[in-house]
């Protein structure tokens, strides 16, 4: 079956992203981040999950900076020129991961193109630092492709973070029509990569979207590509479109279809799949960190 690529431009937004959530409770956790001058994924790619999750006191760390040296299409992080890697930034995500009492902490980071390392150094740095101020505290990591460069990777992979994730972002198809640089192939062998190169007991994630256009067979296509590189995680949320530059919404996909994904990712023996339209890459983390571990320990 192939999905119909309806044009929601002039439909409603659908219910459930008519989200609520602790005003107050939001207001505490951005001045504590903003006092020590840390980026959130959830407030720098406007996630609609953003309420949830700072009322709860959880957050994905965004290091190196709020601006990306990529321009995807899909992506409400802004673009432009990057500062200069603040090397105190590692130790205030540590603090605010002990002062907030966090225990799976996500750390993401823009991509810096610019950068020798592609970034990778402060990813070691960052885990480094929880390691030694937040010891019992989970962490996952949420990388770019680093140009696929397996120095990079290596160097991450040796830190030791407990998840190891990159997004797919998208079928391939639809990879070069919204992702800057970014190629199916390069993300799928950054994943491949450290799955051949990482303890077993440290998990492979990947995420993608939907309402781009993407057929069934081209899910499941992408779904087969995933489990032959054995990638243990599995999320799949909608795609929202941030603006009138972004990339078109195609179609607000309709709650069975995400069942209908769930079960067909579940029958291909992915470790934890997480489908629905409010599920992002980092959400609810730690949930699926711990039910996982519940089952093959």
């Amino acid at each position: 079956m192939t999905t119909q690529q309806s044009t929601p431009t002039h439909q409603p937004k659908p219910d459930w992203l008519k989200v609520t959530y602790d005003q107050k409770k939001v207001d505490q956790m951005n001045g504590l981040l903003s006092g020590l001058k840390l980026n959130t994924v959830c407030a720098e790619a406007n996630c609609p999950n953003l309420g949830e999750c700072f009322g709860s006191g959880t957050a994905s760390f965004m290091i190196l900076g709020p601006n990306c040296t990529r321009a995807c299409r899909f992506c409400d992080v802004p673009h432009g020129h990057p500062k200069e890697v603040d090397l105190f930034e590692p130790l205030r995500v540590a603090q605010a991961t002990k002062k907030l009492g966090i225990s799976h902490v996500v750390v993401t980071s823009t991509d810096r193109d610019d950068l020798p390392d592609l970034g990778a150094d402060q990813f070691v740095r960052t885990i480094n630092a929880l390691r030694e101020l937040t010891p019992e505290t989970t962490i996952e990591v949420l990388t770019p492709d680093f140009q696929g460069r397996e120095d990079c990777l290596d160097k991450v992979i040796a830190a030791g973070p407990d998840v190891f994730n990159h997004n797919m972002e998208t079928v391939r198809s639809i990879t070069p029509k919204v992702r800057n640089r970014a190629t199916y192939d390069c993300s799928l062998g950054v994943l491949k990569y450290v799955r051949e190169h990482a303890p077993k007991d440290m998990y492979v994630k990947t995420g993608i979207m939907l309402g781009l256009g993407e057929t069934d067979e081209e899910v499941y296509q992408l779904m087969d590509d995933l489990r032959a590189v054995d990638v243990d995680f599995l999320t799949i949320g909608q795609y929202v479109q941030p603006g009138p530059k972004n990339y078109r919404l195609r179609e607000w996909v309709p709650m069975s279809r995400y069942q209908q994904y769930y079960k067909e990712a579940m029958k291909r023996h992915f470790k934890f799949v997480a489908s629905s339209p409010l599920v992002r890459s980092s959400y609810k983390a730690r949930e699926e960190l711990e039910a996982v571990q519940a089952v093959t320990k």
